[in-house]
């Protein structure tokens, strides 16, 4: 229901925007620090290219997260209640792991890091199961979008601290400092957490473990199109996800200092996506989230192969912001989208375990298939590397035609009675 700019204003700047907010903060801060930062510091350090990329695989707990979802749906550990209880545990894990890990040697004890790595991406993943359910049990209908995009602001800028900042203070502080300095940041979710309101349970929600654990499984595969739907999302962007994964080393390989790249990719490249994702959401309205799947996953492909060009260019920062503009701005409009299909496809009383399975199956090309492009970049060439993680994007195009009936194009996708989006959206 359309509100009033005056109420809008209420609803901007109360509590629960605040808390949604903060929340992405604390979500979107531990991401880089196994992926793009910790690559700029064992690339630093001298660790070779392969084991680099394998390092990928320490991600595979936002692969299965959907493992554990229901435990979270099903206990409460602590008095703070069931989603506040759980954060505070994970968050304080979170911390602790991060400074661990800004303890260890990547070239003495590569095992150490990667096990104190995978603690990282496993509270981390664990964090993000919670709070996506407590956004979505806290805020009412008409707020979820707001506090959504709240949320992935929020998430924006803690990626913008971790990745950019992060890689600005390698160029004069070690990279022990560097993690010390971001595990500290996890006091600002800690704050959020204790400063929040517990959510009410919602109705109907599990009451034993075997409901939390079968029926949101149940409900989703007893939809048509239910496996080709979680194939297209491990497919629709495989290859800006293997391309990204590859894009620190092949900065510096070029040339770039860390806080060249820090600045320009991460600072940059920050309004970008903003720029992008913001244009996506809007363009989704007018051209429907099937026609918004396959422009913005054209636009996405096409971008992958700017890599490839900026690898024959060389050292150039004007190329080098180009290039990273024009990614970063298709990748927002491409995730847009995406998002908007996966909650398409939940159903609000399976929320937190469905989401997380969908999601789950969002992070596989970050971790698992994104393992060997160290050894693939290394064997193709920088080139052909990129060349083919835009030609891999086509396999998940070519799989959307399927879901045309029920994606209708002149309108955001709404849920028929029956198929694959039967569950309500959220």
């Amino acid at each position: 229901m359309p509100v009033s700019g005056r109420s809008l204003l209420f609803v901007l700047f109360s509590r629960r925007m605040l808390v949604a907010l903060l929340m992405g903060f604390a979500s979107g801060m531990p991401l880089l620090l196994t992926g793009s930062v910790l690559q700029a510091w064992m690339t630093r350090a001298g660790v070779d290219l392969g084991t680099i990329g394998l390092f990928a695989l320490v991600g595979v707990p936002y692969t299965l997260k959907f493992l554990w979802a229901p435990l979270l749906d099903r206990y409460t550990p602590l008095s703070l209640g069931r989603r506040r209880g759980w954060l505070l545990l994970f968050q304080i894990a979170l911390a602790a792991s991060i400074f661990g890990l800004g303890l260890s040697d990547p070239v003495r004890s590569p095992w150490l890091v990667a096990l104190l790595a995978l603690m990282v991406s496993f509270f981390s993943a664990s964090q993000d199961i919670v709070i996506d359910a407590y956004r979505r049990e806290s805020l009412a209908d008409e707020e979820q979008g707001l506090g959504a995009s709240l949320y992935v602001n929020g998430y924006r800028v803690g990626l913008l601290v971790t990745g950019g900042g992060g890689l600005i203070l390698a160029d004069t502080l070690p990279f022990s400092t560097v993690y010390a300095l971001l595990a500290a940041c996890m006091l600002i979710g800690i704050g959020t957490t204790l400063f929040a309101h517990e959510p009410s349970v919602a109705e109907g929600s599990p009451r034993t473990l075997r409901e939390a654990v079968l029926d949101p499984f149940r409900e989703y595969f007893s939809r048509p199109d239910a496996l080709l739907i979680l194939l297209f999302i491990l497919l629709y962007k495989i290859g800006d996800t293997m391309a990204s994964h590859m894009t620190t080393p092949l900065y510096l390989h070029i040339g770039f200092s860390t806080s060249q790249i820090g600045a320009v990719v991460k600072l940059f490249g920050f309004w970008a996506t903003i720029v992008g994702a913001f244009l996506g959401g809007v363009l989704i309205l007018r051209l429907g989230i099937y026609r918004s799947l396959i422009s913005f996953g054209i636009l996405q492909a096409v971008s992958t192969a700017g890599f490839a060009v900026l690898f024959y260019i060389g050292y150039d920062l004007r190329a080098l912001a180009a290039v990273v503009a024009f990614e970063n701005f298709s990748a927002g409009m491409g995730t847009a989208a995406y998002v908007a299909f996966m909650a398409s496809l939940t159903n609000r009383k399976f929320t937190a375990t469905q989401y997380a399975l969908l999601s789950s199956f969002m992070g596989v090309p970050r971790t698992i298939l994104a393992a060997p492009t160290g050894f693939m970049a290394s064997f193709m060439g920088w080139d052909w590397f990129f060349v083919f993680c835009t030609l891999i994007a086509i396999p998940g195009l070519l799989l959307l035609p399927r879901f045309k009936s029920w994606l209708r194009p002149e309108t955001p996708p709404a849920a028929p009675a029956t198929g694959p989006s039967s569950a309500t959206s959220s």
